[in-house]
């Protein structure tokens, strides 16, 4: 589609820098200053223009970008309105709530788009925490504190008096309420507000308007928040346009409301008692873009249903500003009015199967690209994993694998019960029968007693720990509750010899036995660990129901590429336990160099090689800023050359 920029300053040029990779097309530029004008028409070979109404008869582009100076957003707009223009205007909207609700009305009335930056709530970090909010953690929100501090623009900009005659909650203010009134629906009021005029002596431009406003607003979805809004408060302050919000049972933090790129600390959680912690994106992110909002627009108006939502919320926005600026001089709270808006934050996902896809279906089952392993065993001792695992489901993992072995399935347990937890849904639970409890009445008790501890109804997965059966020693509940002795003797079976004793289950029936506890409804899907892809194929071959998820020992030393690719054309998911705990693995130098380009650790590497090729790695670290370091990892792809460079290390007679 092709545009017609009106005004042609610096941030037209940031604009106007990414009409290369964009389906827009610039048709013409209109600025008072005709030199900028002819400038930036120059570089992309469209005419240029000092009067708007020449412009629009000049050029035949349906869509206009108002990208003036604040005060002169609602005349242009109205202006390209009445021509029959869509428009995409630069924040606010208006300076009045009568001339944005004026524009909105026009442009419903020509069946015209109106959109209105800012676009940011759809940008990365600020949809991770929405994320988090609609993952359901949190509690009631209840309480929140915004800053958006402007910085003293005479230092910063080299226009500054559009904004010292429109003051801080304007231009700043903005990005955080378009962002809670995305999440929390329109502000109902303004219940206090307060406004300063603290500024240097020494500059000698002064704001014709307050240069600090705080407010304390009410959002219909029950919310509070309190907003700061400075030109006083210098970019530099600790909070830049910062958002806290706190609930019954947790906390986030986003760093920036109107941030474009992404970063591992740009969102925190915090659990009820519990330390914030950074939440890393799991997925590779993108920058948002200036044009992304005008693109989506223009999108809408090529579907035929052009949209004025943002052009709603911008409306909504100048009536909560101008509703803070009458609030400060009156001393009296303001009603608000919600000009049609309403909440829409992203949906958190959900990791659990399609009840479809546990019926013996082809077709891969959805998994995070991460998993957290649970295991007490480490570096030959048991440890305790409680405090470790609720760090892992803080920063954002959500599959954990557990097994009987681990005996820790009680603690896993209250971690998920407890306030704060993610929910159920948003968590994938593999669990995992021990060797001593192939036989059918074994596993029946064995897989039903570590729902209980788990306080669930079932597993997303529960898999065979190993194919080979041993002599049953009596049940394993709360392993790690009982000496290691004790442990030890239960788990690894001894004959009279010292051996261990195994027990004469073949693979067929322990699957068999298996495939009974999903009869029941006791597991979504079912799965192998340790086993060859010889003995894949026995179940697959005899089984009623397919396997969902391998879970094997993989590493750059033992890739174990038959099997996986085996998985793969299947639909069969792969899981790799110990991905970092090959001898001498992370000291390679290969890994090092790669860690180096990537800005990752060598278990950083590690862990993006096993999910650029489609397997989860479930690391199982103990120590916080491991935890956060091996999602960001997972967040990483890696490309072809590098991934060869990493398979070539694998070693054939490679034994642990």
């Amino acid at each position: 589609m092709q545009c017609l920029f009106v005004g042609a300053g610096s941030i037209a040029a940031e604009y106007a820098a990414e009409l290369a990779d964009s389906p827009l097309s610039l048709a013409g530029v209109c600025d008072l200053d005709g030199d900028r004008a002819a400038s930036l028409a120059g570089a992309h070979g469209c005419p240029a223009f000092t009067d708007l109404d020449t412009a629009l008869s000049g050029v035949d582009a349906p869509l206009v970008v108002n990208l003036t100076n604040h005060a002169a957003h609602a005349p242009v707009t109205r202006t390209a309105l009445e021509a029959g223009r869509h428009v995409y205007s630069q924040k606010p909207l208006a300076l009045e709530e009568t001339v944005a609700a004026e524009l909105l009305s026009l442009a419903g009335d020509k069946d015209l788009a109106l959109g209105c930056a800012p676009g940011t709530p759809d940008a990365p970090s600020q949809r991770r925490a929405g994320r988090l909010l609609a993952d359901g953690r949190m509690g009631p929100v209840q309480l929140g504190y915004a800053h958006a501090h402007v910085g003293r623009v005479t230092e910063w900009h080299d226009r500054p008096d559009s904004f010292l005659s429109i003051g801080p909650l304007y231009d700043g203010g903005v990005y955080s309420l378009a962002l809670l009134v995305s999440w929390f629906g329109p502000v109902k009021s303004v219940q206090s507000a307060t406004a300063l005029d603290s500024w240097p002596d020494r500059e000698p431009k002064r704001p014709s308007v307050p240069s600090h406003v705080e407010a304390m607003l009410s959002f219909a979805g029950g919310l509070t928040v309190r907003l700061t809004a400075s030109f006083y408060a210098p970019h530099r302050s600790r909070e830049f346009y910062g958002l806290e919000l706190h609930g019954d049972d947790g906390s986030v933090y986003l760093r920036g409301t109107g941030a474009m790129a992404d970063s591992p600390e740009a969102v925190r959680y915090g659990r009820s008692g519990r330390e914030y912690i950074d939440a890393p994106a799991q997925h590779p992110t993108q920058p948002y873009r200036y044009l992304d909002p005008v693109e989506s627009l223009a999108a809408s108006v090529n579907r035929g249903s052009p949209s004025r939502k943002t052009g709603r919320r911008g409306a909504h926005i100048v009536a909560v500003c101008n509703a803070i600026e009458t609030a400060a001089e009156t001393g009296e709270p303001e009603v608000v009015s919600g000009h049609g808006v309403s909440a829409a934050p992203p949906p958190a996902p959900t990791v659990t199967p399609d009840s479809a896809r546990s019926s013996g279906r082809a077709g891969a089952i959805r998994l995070p690209p991460v998993g957290f392993g649970c295991s007490r065993y480490r570096d030959g001792t048991y440890v305790e994993r409680a405090d470790s695992i609720a760090t892992a489901l803080d920063a954002g993992y959500r599959l954990l694998d557990s097994a009987e072995l681990y005996g820790n399935e009680h603690r896993i347990g209250r971690i998920l019960a407890a306030p704060g937890a993610p929910d159920r849904r948003r968590v994938f639970l593999l669990g995992k029968v021990w060797r001593t409890n192939h036989r059918r009445e074994h596993m029946v008790t064995a897989c039903r007693g570590s729902l209980d501890e788990l306080g669930v109804d079932a597993f997303d997965c529960y898999a065979l720990h190993w194919p080979e059966a041993w002599a049953h020693r009596g049940p394993l509940e709360r392993l790690a509750e009982k000496p290691v002795a004790r442990q030890e003797a239960l788990t690894f079976p001894e004959d009279d010899g010292g051996d261990i004793e195994t027990d004469s289950i073949p693979l067929q029936r322990a699957w068999e036995n298996l495939e009974a506890l999903h009869e029941r409804g006791w597991a979504r899907t079912l799965g192998l660990c340790n086993v060859s892809q010889t003995q894949l194929e026995t179940v697959i071959e005899t089984g009623t129901i397919r396997p969902a998820l391998v879970q094997i020992e993989r590493h750059p030393y033992q890739p174990r590429t038959d099997i996986v690719e085996y998985c793969h054309e299947r639909g069969i998911r792969v899981v790799a336990h110990s991905p970092l705990s090959a001898p001498g693995l992370l000291d390679e130098p290969v890994l090092t160099d790669i860690a180096e380009e990537y800005g990752l650790s060598s278990a950083g590497v590690v862990l993006a090689w096993n999910v650029t090729q489609g397997v989860i790695p479930i690391p199982s670290s103990t120590t916080p800023s491991h935890i956060v370091e091996n999602l960001v990892a997972a967040g990483q792809r890696l490309d072809t050359e590098t991934s060869a460079r990493i398979e070539a290390l694998q070693q054939p007679d490679f034994e642990r």
